[in-house]
Protein backbone atom coordinates (compact mmCIF):
# COMPACT_ATOMS: atom_id res chain seq x y z
CA UNK A 1 0.00 0.00 0.00
CA UNK A 2 1.40 3.35 -0.74
CA UNK A 3 1.16 6.65 1.13
CA UNK A 4 -0.01 9.39 -1.20
CA UNK A 5 1.59 12.96 -0.24
CA UNK A 6 -1.17 15.50 0.77
CA UNK A 7 -0.19 18.20 -1.93
CA UNK A 8 1.66 16.55 -4.82
CA UNK A 9 3.39 20.07 -5.85
CA UNK A 10 4.88 20.15 -2.48
CA UNK A 11 8.50 20.85 -2.69
CA UNK A 12 11.28 18.41 -1.60
CA UNK A 13 13.40 18.76 1.43
CA UNK A 14 16.50 18.80 -0.48
CA UNK A 15 14.77 21.88 -3.02
CA UNK A 16 13.42 23.45 0.19
CA UNK A 17 17.22 23.94 1.39
CA UNK A 18 18.28 25.32 -1.79
CA UNK A 19 15.60 27.73 -1.91
CA UNK A 20 16.60 28.80 1.76
CA UNK A 21 20.18 28.96 0.69
CA UNK A 22 19.93 30.89 -2.41
CA UNK A 23 18.31 33.63 -0.35
CA UNK A 24 20.46 33.37 3.01
CA UNK A 25 21.45 36.22 4.08
CA UNK A 26 25.32 35.23 4.10
CA UNK A 27 24.14 35.04 0.30
CA UNK A 28 23.59 37.89 0.41
CA UNK A 29 26.33 40.01 2.08
CA UNK A 30 29.21 41.65 0.29
CA UNK A 31 31.99 39.18 1.80
CA UNK A 32 35.10 40.52 -0.47
CA UNK A 33 33.86 43.98 1.14
CA UNK A 34 33.12 42.97 4.74
CA UNK A 35 36.96 41.04 5.03
CA UNK A 36 38.88 44.27 3.28
CA UNK A 37 37.32 46.97 5.50
CA UNK A 38 38.36 44.07 8.23
CA UNK A 39 41.89 43.51 7.25
CA UNK A 40 42.53 47.19 7.30
CA UNK A 41 40.56 47.94 10.53
CA UNK A 42 43.11 44.68 12.03
CA UNK A 43 46.14 46.38 10.37
CA UNK A 44 45.57 49.35 11.53
CA UNK A 45 44.91 48.42 14.88
CA UNK A 46 48.47 46.73 14.78
CA UNK A 47 50.06 50.03 13.04
CA UNK A 48 48.88 52.24 15.82
CA UNK A 49 50.63 49.46 18.07
CA UNK A 50 53.90 50.42 16.95
CA UNK A 51 53.42 53.78 16.80
CA UNK A 52 52.26 53.99 20.47
CA UNK A 53 53.91 51.12 22.01
CA UNK A 54 57.36 53.45 23.07
CA UNK A 55 54.96 56.76 23.79
CA UNK A 56 54.91 56.89 27.75
CA UNK A 57 53.43 60.23 28.00
CA UNK A 58 50.15 59.17 26.44
CA UNK A 59 50.42 55.75 26.80
CA UNK A 60 50.88 56.02 30.90
CA UNK A 61 53.03 53.10 30.35
CA UNK A 62 51.17 50.85 28.93
CA UNK A 63 52.45 49.22 25.44
CA UNK A 64 49.14 48.29 24.95
CA UNK A 65 46.88 51.17 26.16
CA UNK A 66 46.21 51.98 22.18
CA UNK A 67 45.86 48.55 20.63
CA UNK A 68 43.18 47.36 23.43
CA UNK A 69 41.36 50.99 22.84
CA UNK A 70 41.35 50.59 18.83
CA UNK A 71 39.93 47.02 19.02
CA UNK A 72 37.65 47.90 20.89
CA UNK A 73 36.55 50.73 18.48
CA UNK A 74 36.58 48.13 15.89
CA UNK A 75 34.09 46.04 18.34
CA UNK A 76 31.77 48.68 18.77
CA UNK A 77 32.16 49.67 15.03
CA UNK A 78 31.26 46.12 13.45
CA UNK A 79 28.46 46.15 16.23
CA UNK A 80 27.18 49.28 14.75
CA UNK A 81 27.39 47.92 10.99
CA UNK A 82 25.58 44.28 11.91
CA UNK A 83 23.05 47.04 13.77
CA UNK A 84 22.70 48.81 10.54
CA UNK A 85 22.56 45.88 8.80
CA UNK A 86 19.58 44.64 10.56
CA UNK A 87 17.44 47.49 10.59
CA UNK A 88 18.12 48.07 6.88
CA UNK A 89 18.46 51.52 5.19
CA UNK A 90 14.89 51.73 4.36
CA UNK A 91 13.62 50.93 7.69
CA UNK A 92 15.99 54.36 9.04
CA UNK A 93 14.56 55.77 6.15
CA UNK A 94 12.12 57.63 8.48
CA UNK A 95 14.67 58.38 11.17
CA UNK A 96 17.00 60.44 8.88
CA UNK A 97 15.56 63.63 9.78
CA UNK A 98 16.06 63.00 13.51
CA UNK A 99 19.33 61.77 13.44
CA UNK A 100 20.31 64.41 10.89
CA UNK A 101 19.12 66.72 14.27
CA UNK A 102 21.12 64.73 16.51
CA UNK A 103 24.06 65.00 13.87
CA UNK A 104 23.56 68.80 14.28
CA UNK A 105 22.59 69.21 17.99
CA UNK A 106 25.99 67.18 19.21
CA UNK A 107 28.32 69.40 16.27
CA UNK A 108 27.21 72.82 18.08
CA UNK A 109 28.45 71.39 21.51
CA UNK A 110 31.69 72.17 20.51
CA UNK A 111 31.18 75.61 21.10
CA UNK A 112 30.53 75.15 24.87
CA UNK A 113 32.66 74.06 27.42
CA UNK A 114 32.54 70.72 26.65
CA UNK A 115 33.81 71.63 23.62
CA UNK A 116 38.10 71.23 23.03
CA UNK A 117 40.84 72.27 20.55
CA UNK A 118 43.25 69.51 19.72
CA UNK A 119 46.05 70.54 16.64
CA UNK A 120 44.25 74.22 16.46
CA UNK A 121 41.45 72.67 15.67
CA UNK A 122 38.17 73.19 17.77
CA UNK A 123 36.48 69.93 16.71
CA UNK A 124 36.08 67.74 19.45
CA UNK A 125 34.22 67.14 22.47
CA UNK A 126 36.07 66.17 25.58
CA UNK A 127 33.13 63.82 27.88
CA UNK A 128 34.97 61.74 31.03
CA UNK A 129 38.63 61.06 29.25
CA UNK A 130 37.49 60.74 25.92
CA UNK A 131 37.72 62.97 22.97
CA UNK A 132 34.83 62.98 20.20
CA UNK A 133 34.91 63.93 16.95
CA UNK A 134 31.24 64.98 16.47
CA UNK A 135 31.94 65.98 12.43
CA UNK A 136 32.74 61.79 11.37
CA UNK A 137 28.94 61.47 12.09
CA UNK A 138 28.01 64.83 10.14
CA UNK A 139 29.26 62.75 7.24
CA UNK A 140 26.76 59.98 7.44
CA UNK A 141 24.03 62.59 8.29
CA UNK A 142 24.71 64.32 4.79
CA UNK A 143 24.57 61.13 2.88
CA UNK A 144 21.32 59.69 4.27
CA UNK A 145 19.66 63.51 4.19
CA UNK A 146 20.55 64.27 0.84
CA UNK A 147 19.41 60.77 -0.40
CA UNK A 148 16.41 61.42 1.37
CA UNK A 149 15.17 64.50 -0.46
CA UNK A 150 16.52 63.76 -3.63
CA UNK A 151 15.16 60.65 -4.40
CA UNK A 152 11.90 60.70 -3.03
CA UNK A 153 10.10 61.91 -5.89
CA UNK A 154 11.88 59.78 -8.22
CA UNK A 155 11.40 56.95 -5.93
CA UNK A 156 7.53 57.59 -5.74
CA UNK A 157 7.89 57.64 -9.98
CA UNK A 158 6.91 61.20 -9.62
CA UNK A 159 10.19 62.22 -11.44
CA UNK A 160 12.36 60.90 -13.64
CA UNK A 161 15.64 63.02 -11.60
CA UNK A 162 15.57 65.44 -9.06
CA UNK A 163 14.42 68.58 -9.58
CA UNK A 164 15.29 71.94 -8.89
CA UNK A 165 13.53 72.32 -5.58
CA UNK A 166 14.59 69.05 -4.56
CA UNK A 167 18.57 70.15 -5.60
CA UNK A 168 18.33 73.76 -3.49
CA UNK A 169 17.03 71.44 -0.54
CA UNK A 170 19.91 69.28 -0.29
CA UNK A 171 21.79 71.94 -0.56
CA UNK A 172 20.87 73.38 1.96
CA UNK A 173 20.72 70.59 4.32
CA UNK A 174 24.60 70.03 3.82
CA UNK A 175 25.44 73.64 4.28
CA UNK A 176 24.60 73.35 7.54
CA UNK A 177 26.80 70.99 8.75
CA UNK A 178 29.67 72.94 6.70
CA UNK A 179 28.52 76.40 7.91
CA UNK A 180 30.23 74.50 11.77
CA UNK A 181 33.18 73.04 10.36
CA UNK A 182 34.65 75.27 7.66
CA UNK A 183 36.59 77.74 9.85
CA UNK A 184 37.87 74.99 12.16
CA UNK A 185 38.10 72.34 10.56
CA UNK A 186 38.92 72.99 6.78
CA UNK A 187 39.75 68.95 6.54
CA UNK A 188 36.42 67.94 7.60
CA UNK A 189 34.52 70.91 5.03
CA UNK A 190 36.57 69.32 2.24
CA UNK A 191 35.33 65.63 3.05
CA UNK A 192 31.79 67.21 3.16
CA UNK A 193 32.03 69.07 -0.24
CA UNK A 194 33.14 66.38 -1.85
CA UNK A 195 30.51 63.84 -0.16
CA UNK A 196 27.81 66.51 -1.49
CA UNK A 197 29.14 66.89 -5.23
CA UNK A 198 29.28 62.76 -5.44
CA UNK A 199 25.86 62.88 -4.51
CA UNK A 200 24.56 65.20 -7.00
CA UNK A 201 26.72 63.49 -9.60
CA UNK A 202 25.21 60.13 -8.50
CA UNK A 203 21.34 61.59 -8.33
CA UNK A 204 20.72 62.24 -11.97
CA UNK A 205 20.55 66.39 -11.06
CA UNK A 206 21.14 68.74 -13.79
CA UNK A 207 24.96 68.97 -14.93
CA UNK A 208 24.92 72.46 -13.91
CA UNK A 209 24.00 72.05 -10.32
CA UNK A 210 27.24 70.06 -10.12
CA UNK A 211 29.03 72.89 -11.97
CA UNK A 212 27.94 75.70 -10.06
CA UNK A 213 28.68 73.71 -7.10
CA UNK A 214 32.22 73.57 -8.32
CA UNK A 215 32.66 76.87 -8.84
CA UNK A 216 30.96 78.39 -5.67
CA UNK A 217 33.27 76.65 -3.69
CA UNK A 218 36.50 78.14 -5.64
CA UNK A 219 34.90 81.46 -4.80
CA UNK A 220 34.39 80.40 -1.10
CA UNK A 221 38.12 79.40 -0.98
CA UNK A 222 39.20 82.73 -2.95
CA UNK A 223 37.28 84.98 -0.72
CA UNK A 224 38.17 82.96 2.53
CA UNK A 225 41.77 83.50 1.70
CA UNK A 226 41.42 86.97 0.86
CA UNK A 227 39.49 88.21 4.32
CA UNK A 228 41.96 86.37 6.01
CA UNK A 229 39.42 83.76 7.68
CA UNK A 230 42.01 81.18 7.96
CA UNK A 231 44.15 80.59 11.57
CA UNK A 232 48.26 81.23 10.92
CA UNK A 233 48.28 77.15 11.44
CA UNK A 234 46.18 77.19 8.57
CA UNK A 235 48.25 78.92 6.25
CA UNK A 236 51.07 77.70 7.48
CA UNK A 237 50.19 74.41 5.95
CA UNK A 238 49.48 75.35 2.74
CA UNK A 239 52.48 76.94 2.76
CA UNK A 240 54.65 73.92 3.21
CA UNK A 241 52.31 72.24 0.90
CA UNK A 242 53.72 74.84 -1.87
CA UNK A 243 57.27 74.94 -0.63
CA UNK A 244 58.33 71.67 1.45
CA UNK A 245 61.57 72.96 1.89
CA UNK A 246 60.33 76.07 3.25
CA UNK A 247 61.34 76.05 7.17
CA UNK A 248 61.70 72.09 7.40
CA UNK A 249 61.90 72.91 11.29
CA UNK A 250 58.95 74.72 11.79
CA UNK A 251 55.70 74.94 9.07
CA UNK A 252 57.27 71.96 7.03
CA UNK A 253 58.54 69.52 9.81
CA UNK A 254 55.24 67.24 9.49
CA UNK A 255 55.01 66.97 5.81
CA UNK A 256 59.18 66.47 5.71
CA UNK A 257 59.31 63.58 8.58
CA UNK A 258 56.49 61.75 7.17
CA UNK A 259 57.99 62.08 3.88
CA UNK A 260 61.86 60.45 5.25
CA UNK A 261 59.72 58.38 7.25
CA UNK A 262 57.34 56.40 4.36
CA UNK A 263 60.76 56.86 1.69
CA UNK A 264 63.11 54.66 4.82
CA UNK A 265 61.00 51.82 4.15
CA UNK A 266 62.34 50.72 0.85
CA UNK A 267 60.97 47.73 -0.88
CA UNK A 268 60.08 45.71 2.37
CA UNK A 269 60.24 47.82 4.98
CA UNK A 270 62.84 47.51 8.30
CA UNK A 271 60.32 45.23 9.75
CA UNK A 272 57.67 45.99 11.86
CA UNK A 273 57.84 47.74 15.44
CA UNK A 274 61.58 48.00 13.80
CA UNK A 275 61.17 51.57 12.48
CA UNK A 276 63.59 54.03 13.55
CA UNK A 277 61.59 56.83 12.55
CA UNK A 278 58.43 56.03 14.30
CA UNK A 279 60.35 54.82 17.53
CA UNK A 280 62.28 57.98 17.84
CA UNK A 281 58.64 60.11 17.59
CA UNK A 282 59.76 62.08 14.39
CA UNK A 283 56.70 62.38 13.26
CA UNK A 284 54.02 63.92 14.73
CA UNK A 285 50.05 62.33 15.05
CA UNK A 286 51.63 59.53 13.64
CA UNK A 287 49.00 57.15 15.35
CA UNK A 288 46.34 59.38 13.68
CA UNK A 289 46.67 61.29 10.50
CA UNK A 290 49.80 59.76 9.72
CA UNK A 291 49.61 56.77 10.32
CA UNK A 292 50.38 55.17 7.05
CA UNK A 293 53.95 56.57 7.31
CA UNK A 294 54.28 54.22 10.16
CA UNK A 295 53.15 51.39 7.36
CA UNK A 296 55.63 53.06 5.09
CA UNK A 297 58.67 52.55 7.22
CA UNK A 298 58.33 49.25 8.76
CA UNK A 299 56.25 47.44 6.29
CA UNK A 300 57.53 49.47 3.06
CA UNK A 301 56.57 49.52 -0.55
CA UNK A 302 55.14 46.18 -0.27
CA UNK A 303 53.28 46.54 2.39
CA UNK A 304 51.90 50.57 1.94
CA UNK A 305 51.03 49.06 -1.56
CA UNK A 306 48.92 46.42 0.07
CA UNK A 307 47.28 49.04 1.94
CA UNK A 308 46.03 51.35 -0.99
CA UNK A 309 45.17 47.57 -2.89
CA UNK A 310 42.99 47.19 0.00
CA UNK A 311 41.41 50.73 -0.04
CA UNK A 312 40.36 50.27 -3.63
CA UNK A 313 39.21 46.71 -3.24
CA UNK A 314 36.74 48.38 -1.13
CA UNK A 315 35.53 51.71 -3.07
CA UNK A 316 35.48 48.91 -6.26
CA UNK A 317 32.99 46.80 -4.19
CA UNK A 318 31.21 50.26 -3.46
CA UNK A 319 30.91 50.88 -6.55
CA UNK A 320 29.46 47.55 -7.73
CA UNK A 321 27.18 48.26 -4.77
CA UNK A 322 25.95 51.76 -6.15
CA UNK A 323 25.79 50.46 -9.72
CA UNK A 324 23.37 47.62 -8.83
CA UNK A 325 21.14 49.25 -6.11
CA UNK A 326 17.35 48.77 -6.67
CA UNK A 327 16.51 52.35 -6.15
CA UNK A 328 17.93 55.86 -6.48
CA UNK A 329 17.84 56.53 -2.62
CA UNK A 330 20.03 53.34 -2.34
CA UNK A 331 22.47 54.32 -5.31
CA UNK A 332 22.62 57.87 -3.61
CA UNK A 333 23.40 56.59 0.03
CA UNK A 334 26.31 54.18 -1.81
CA UNK A 335 27.66 56.54 -4.05
CA UNK A 336 28.18 59.19 -1.48
CA UNK A 337 29.86 56.65 0.17
CA UNK A 338 32.05 55.96 -2.39
CA UNK A 339 33.15 59.40 -2.52
CA UNK A 340 33.62 59.69 1.12
CA UNK A 341 36.16 56.90 1.37
CA UNK A 342 37.75 57.46 -1.78
CA UNK A 343 38.70 61.39 -1.06
CA UNK A 344 39.37 60.73 2.43
CA UNK A 345 41.90 57.71 1.66
CA UNK A 346 43.19 60.14 -1.48
CA UNK A 347 43.72 63.26 0.90
CA UNK A 348 45.01 61.11 3.78
CA UNK A 349 47.79 59.40 2.34
CA UNK A 350 48.47 62.32 -0.43
CA UNK A 351 49.48 64.43 2.42
CA UNK A 352 51.85 61.92 3.96
CA UNK A 353 53.37 61.74 0.29
CA UNK A 354 53.80 65.70 0.77
CA UNK A 355 51.26 66.00 -2.56
CA UNK A 356 48.23 67.25 -0.69
CA UNK A 357 48.17 69.48 1.80
CA UNK A 358 47.78 68.48 5.68
CA UNK A 359 44.36 69.08 6.34
CA UNK A 360 44.11 66.51 9.58
CA UNK A 361 41.60 64.24 8.13
CA UNK A 362 42.02 60.40 8.96
CA UNK A 363 42.77 57.34 7.02
CA UNK A 364 39.24 54.91 7.20
CA UNK A 365 39.58 52.07 9.33
CA UNK A 366 43.43 52.45 9.96
CA UNK A 367 43.83 55.65 11.77
CA UNK A 368 42.85 55.68 15.56
CA UNK A 369 40.06 57.07 16.89
CA UNK A 370 36.28 55.82 17.96
CA UNK A 371 34.21 58.09 16.07
CA UNK A 372 36.20 58.07 12.80
CA UNK A 373 35.73 53.71 13.09
CA UNK A 374 32.46 54.17 14.04
CA UNK A 375 31.49 56.14 11.49
CA UNK A 376 33.25 54.14 8.81
CA UNK A 377 31.82 50.81 10.02
CA UNK A 378 28.18 52.25 9.84
CA UNK A 379 28.73 52.99 6.42
CA UNK A 380 29.90 49.52 5.80
CA UNK A 381 27.03 48.20 7.39
CA UNK A 382 24.64 50.72 4.74
CA UNK A 383 26.73 49.82 1.89
CA UNK A 384 25.59 45.94 3.11
CA UNK A 385 22.46 47.20 2.90
CA UNK A 386 21.67 48.54 -0.10
CA UNK A 387 23.83 45.29 -1.13
CA UNK A 388 21.33 42.95 0.81
CA UNK A 389 18.08 44.59 -1.21
CA UNK A 390 19.09 44.17 -4.48
CA UNK A 391 17.78 41.00 -6.62
CA UNK A 392 20.11 38.12 -6.42
CA UNK A 393 20.43 37.51 -9.66
CA UNK A 394 21.76 41.73 -10.07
Amino acid sequence: MHTLSLDRHAPRKGTLRRIVARDSVARRVDWVLLLAALALSLLGSVLVWSATRNRTEINGGDEQFFLTRQLINLAVGIALAVGVMWLGHQRLRAAVPLFFAFSMAVMLLVFTPLGTTINGQRAWLSLGGYTLQPGEFAKVAVVLGMALILAAQVDAGDRDYPGSRAVLQALALAAAPLAVVVIDDLGMAMVISVIVLGILLASGAAMRWSIGLILAGVGAAVLVWALGLLDEYQIDRFAAFADPSRDPAGVGYNTNQARIAIGSGGLDGKGLFEGTQTTGQFVPEQHTDFIFTVAGEELGFIGAGGIIALVGVVLWRALRIARGAPDLYSTIIAAGIVSWFAFQCFENIGMALGIMPVAGVPLPFLSYGGTAMFAAWIAIGLLQSVRMKRPLSA
